[in-house]
């Protein structure tokens, strides 16, 4: 009998490798959490789906998302990220990517912990929603907000409300699962 998945990641196999293994499992490793951050704002006014197939070539051009490393990074290794065809040659979304590691380790220096920092803002454990259609799901929410809010306090870019509902899904810190959906936290 085949699973019943939510129907956005019914596209291919990549899609639902990316539900069944990453979309909604609470992650509270740090580096994978800022990779997760990243990944959304580079993911900004496309679809997922375009950064989903280069989530390997983003590990390599942002070295396994090391924030120590990207912090003082070169402007010659920034600009040659722009003839990347790996990764989304947005400018912007590049440099972003180098000050959200800046502003990152400045956290850790302050003695805040990015994934503590984070979950903090859902109580430590995930928010279980209750949806029955993809169609249900909020864009951003009072928490994305909040969050969104803290993270551009803390000097983080491509940070909105909807980015960080996203990042939030991705990351676990919302069940956003559909109902019927095998992955559905209970």
């Amino acid at each position: 009998m085949e699973k019943i998945r939510c129907d956005w990641c019914l596209k291919d196999d990549i899609y639902m490798t990316y539900h069944d293994e990453v979309w909604g499992v609470p992650e509270k490793d740090a580096i994978r959490l800022f990779e997760f951050l990243n990944l959304e704002g580079a993911q900004a006014g496309l679809s997922w789906y375009s950064v989903l197939i280069r989530m390997e070539s983003y590990r390599k051009a942002f070295l396994d998302w090391n924030p120590a490393a990207l912090a003082v990074m070169s402007d010659d290794y920034k600009e040659d990220l722009m003839s990347n065809k790996g990764i989304i040659r947005n400018k912007l979304k590049i440099e972003s990517v180098f000050n959200n590691a800046r502003c990152y380790i400045r956290m850790k220096k302050g003695g805040i912990d990015f994934s503590e920092f984070l979950w903090s803002f859902v109580g430590g454990s995930p928010i279980i929603n209750s949806y029955d259609t993809v169609s249900q799901l909020p864009a951003s929410t009072e928490t994305s907000e909040k969050l969104s809010k803290a993270l551009k306090k803390e000097g983080f870019k491509f940070v909105g409300p909807i980015i960080v509902y996203a990042f939030m899904q991705a990351a676990g810190m919302v069940d956003d699962h559909i109902n019927d959906c095998w992955k559905k936290l209970k």
